[in-house]
């Protein structure tokens, strides 16, 4: 079996669920262009609670984890199959986790999916951002879950490297100058592959200040950083920010 990529998705707006735009047709491009999974591993910036915790539900539910958008959003029905085995693996490999079947599927996981794999028949499972790690602790998960490539796992973080609501300007295509400059900066650290100035990303200063108020949006990042491995071959897609306040910058590593 072909060793599977590793990916970070920039999901930005549950919208693009329902629309077609840039971002979108990038998505389907990397399903397009990458072997098809056995399963999804989905790290999503919308599971982030104390504790690593794996769902192993054989038919998770769909979750509606936003508020104020329009009722055809809440409409949309993405409804996978579980993956109950690859999740007690992915539990031993992680170790101190637990199996939490509270969660389900939600719009960090198929408002991207739904692109990639419209047609639901890819099995997906979600591990939780646990918020008591920190940045490093994030990566070290990260390379515990490298095993599961050769299973034909694909390892599928979802977040934004700048998310900051507070500061999001609908009427705005690009991103603020802060925003663009630590989206460059996180971007060329991953390129140059010096991981640790990832990690420790504070050290950009104010523009690391002001791309998020908590980590949870940056932290799938981490997981698939540790994931990847250094023979990977890197791509860098949706290479842009928007709404001001969000990066939709995606990275994808192939064996």
């Amino acid at each position: 079996m072909k060793k599977m990529p590793v990916v970070f998705i920039g999901h930005g707006s549950p919208m693009n669920a329902i629309e077609e735009n840039e971002y979108t047709r990038g998505w389907g491009d990397i399903a397009a262009r990458i072997p098809t999974p056995e399963a999804i591993l989905a790290i999503s910036a919308h599971w982030s609670v104390h504790g690593t915790r794996i769902s192993d539900d054989p038919n998770p539910k769909t979750i509606y984890d936003m508020y104020g958008f329009p009722q055809e959003l809440y409409n949309l029905q993405y409804s996978p199959a579980g993956a109950p085995a690859l999740a007690h693996v992915t539990k031993e490999l992680v170790g101190n986790a637990q199996i939490d079947n509270s969660w389900g599927v939600d719009h960090g996981t198929w408002s991207i999916l739904t692109k990639m794999y419209p047609n639901a028949d890819i099995p997906v499972f979600q591990m939780s951002v646990n918020q008591d790690l920190n940045a490093y602790e994030h990566f070290e998960i990260g390379k515990k879950l490298r095993l599961l490539r050769e299973k034909g796992v694909l390892i599928f973080g979802s977040g934004n490297v700048v998310h900051n609501l507070a500061r999001v300007n609908w009427n705005m295509d690009g991103g603020y100058d802060w925003a663009v400059e630590f989206d460059n900066y996180i971007k060329d650290k991953i390129v140059k592959k010096e991981y640790k100035d990832v990690i420790d990303y504070q050290k950009a200063g104010v523009i690391a200040e002001l791309s998020f108020m908590t980590s949870e949006h940056f932290d799938p990042l981490l997981y698939v950083l540790g994931a990847s491995e250094d023979a990977d071959k890197l791509s860098i897609l949706n290479n842009s920010c928007t709404l001001g306040a969000l990066s939709m910058t995606s990275y994808l590593f192939e064996s």
